[in-house]
């Protein structure tokens, strides 16, 4: 009697045929801006809004380029060339219409252990390594892939870089007497706690004040007061500044006319230069080249998840689409081209992006305009910021860790899973207490373990019920219906089967419509049941098999050692030849 194998009706479609050879993917490299496209339809009216949305984003910028920098343990110049250079970079050569490049916060702790452990120079090799792996990674097409990091780990080393911030801002804000921040969590709170006497009077009522003005701003022209004032120019220009700029000039302002004895940026720097840096090759030791992949891994892995997860909110907010491998390229060749002029590492900016959308912002061309802006300002204003105090940025920082921390998972993590608590809570306290890196990578398995365990929980192997039989089963025989995938994380299911405490049936019948995937592993565990029922003259059916599974099976030879004749289509065929075989012998 001949029956009919388990090759499904449609698998032609599939290309089913083992026979038939596919053809090897060619690797094309693609790159190809955003503005270029964006040019096309340019016009005058574009321009325009371009030019208020780049001018809007540099007076944003220029407060936080040179906070980021100093927070890292770097020069406020280094700062503000990472916003020049990388922001001009990112926008001439990426592939997000809107998106604004520089340094960004979540950088600072990574940067300041950086240059705490290897030096200024060695980080900039380490950028420049990492611009080297970002590149590769767009060039690649891993853009996509890059995005599949876990929300929980996200919202994790998020909050916990939220926290290292605040934290290393007290000195500042303080006015305490400490030469220099340890790079480590318990270093800084130690730190921090032997020298809470040094308070300085002065430079807290400053950090107090700028904190009250940064926090407050905004919400002075959203009370419901403010109305009144609507059709005023002045109210609508003072509504357009940021609360950082006024922070800024205000802070400055008390300092000097107050000549208030408070840290400032000439104190400790020296002021900022009032000209461009000569590009320069950054000097860095040989033996340590090897010490510096695992910085630059941690630098570009967290430059390209803040791009892209960058893109992704402006992506939302105007209806677009971006391209993640060219914007992953373009962050590369900003962060390769960054060192040589003294700068640090560079991504995209949440907040500075989001300013740059709601200021009207309609190309590339607004991120142009904000690092030309920004070199104006520091070719014109320099000898300025030398009075900037260091309680005024110390206060801009702590309310940019204040946003930056995501409140809203809070309470939103009590209401979800255990993995899902457990992920996020592990992330946040590895990057705070340990490391960044250490962080992602335990959170990463620790996301696959549960995956894993989530998968494997699904995958379901049970008696085929009385009901779903054509008759009833001989004896000796059982069938068994498998839902879901078999992979080693499912393998125990499987080879439980055959229990050691009990004889092996003499037909097992395995019904697998319902079954999505078939692992090597997995597949292993269907020859030992093959063998261990051909040891015990038994026999193994499978029924209903799918494309993948079949086609597993098909290229491993299993199905040969099973021989073809046990692999049917459906139920009905399967107890067919158990009957004949009872009937032949």
């Amino acid at each position: 009697m001949q029956m009919a194998d388990c090759t499904p009706q449609t698998g032609a479609e599939y290309g089913d045929d083992p026979s038939r050879k596919f053809p090897m993917p060619r690797f094309r490299l693609r790159f190809r801006p955003r503005l270029l496209d964006e040019l096309r339809t340019y016009d005058a009216t574009r321009f325009g809004r371009d030019l208020g949305a780049g001018i809007t984003v540099a007076v944003v910028a220029l407060p936080l380029a040179m906070a980021f920098a100093i927070a890292s343990g770097a020069t406020p110049q280094a700062g503000i060339m990472t916003a020049i250079v990388a922001g001009l970079l990112i926008s001439l050569l990426g592939g997000s219409r809107v998106q604004i490049g520089g340094p960004a916060g979540a950088f600072i702790v990574i940067i300041y252990g950086i240059i705490e452990k290897y030096g200024l120079d060695n980080l900039l090799v380490a950028t420049l390594f990492a611009g080297v792996m970002l590149l590769a990674m767009g060039a690649l097409k891993l853009g996509s892939v890059i995005r599949y990091m876990p929300v929980a780990i996200v919202v994790g080393f998020t909050n916990g870089i939220a926290v290292l911030i605040a934290l290393s801002q007290l000195k500042d804000f303080f006015g305490l007497d400490i030469g220099r921040m340890p790079g480590d969590f318990f270093g800084q709170v130690g730190m921090l706690a032997r020298h809470a006497g040094s308070v300085d009077p002065a430079t807290l009522a400053l950090g107090l004040a700028s904190l009250a003005v940064v926090f407050l701003w905004p919400r002075l022209f959203a009370s419901r007061h403010a109305g009144r004032f609507q059709g005023h120019a002045w109210f609508r220009l003072l509504r357009a500044l940021p609360g950082s700029i006024i922070v800024l000039v205000a802070a400055t302002a008390a300092t000097v006319f107050m000549q208030l004895d408070v840290d400032t940026i000439g104190s400790r720097f020296g002021g900022i230069p009032q000209a461009l840096p000569a590009p320069a090759v950054p000097a860095f030791s040989l033996a340590l080249l090897r010490e510096l992949f695992a910085p630059a891994l941690t630098i570009a892995l967290l430059g390209a998840i803040e791009s892209l997860l960058c893109a992704k909110v402006a992506d939302n907010l105007i209806g677009d689409r971006h391209d993640p491998n060219q914007e992953l390229m373009a962050q590369g060749i900003a962060n390769m081209v960054v060192p040589f002029f003294g700068g640090l590492p560079a991504t995209g900016t949440i907040a500075r992006t989001v300013i740059n959308i709601r200021s009207g912002a309609s190309s590339p061309v607004a991120g142009i305009i904000h690092a030309a802006t920004l070199l104006v300002i520091m070719l014109a204003a320099a000898p300025l910021a030398r009075h900037v105090p260091l309680a005024a940025l110390a206060a801009i920082l702590l309310y940019v860790a204040y946003n930056m921390f995501e409140w809203h998972s809070l309470p939103r993590m009590m209401r979800l899973t255990l993995p899902y608590r457990v992920l996020l809570l592990a992330t946040f306290v590895l990057t705070v207490a340990i490391d960044l890196t250490v962080a992602v990578e335990v959170g990463l398995v620790l996301a696959c373990v549960f995956f894993i365990y989530r998968i494997s929980s699904l995958t379901t192997i049970e008696p085929v019920q009385p009901q779903f039989l054509p008759s009833s089963l001989p004896p000796g025989v059982e069938a068994y219906a498998i839902f879901g995938s078999l992979f080693f994380g499912a393998v125990g299911k499987l080879e439980a089967l055959l229990a050691p405490d009990r004889p092996p049936p003499r037909v097992l019948i395995l019904e697998l419509h319902k079954l999505i995937n078939l692992d090597v592993t997995c597949l292993e565990a269907l020859e030992q049941i093959h063998g261990t029922l051909m040891r015990h003259h038994g026999r193994l059916i499978l029924c209903g098999a799918n494309h993948q599974p079949r086609a597993m099976m098909e290229r491993s030879g299993f199905l040969d050692r099973l021989g073809r004749e046990n692999c049917v289509r459906d139920l009905h065929a399967a107890l067919a030849l158990v009957k004949a075989e009872a009937l032949a012998a």
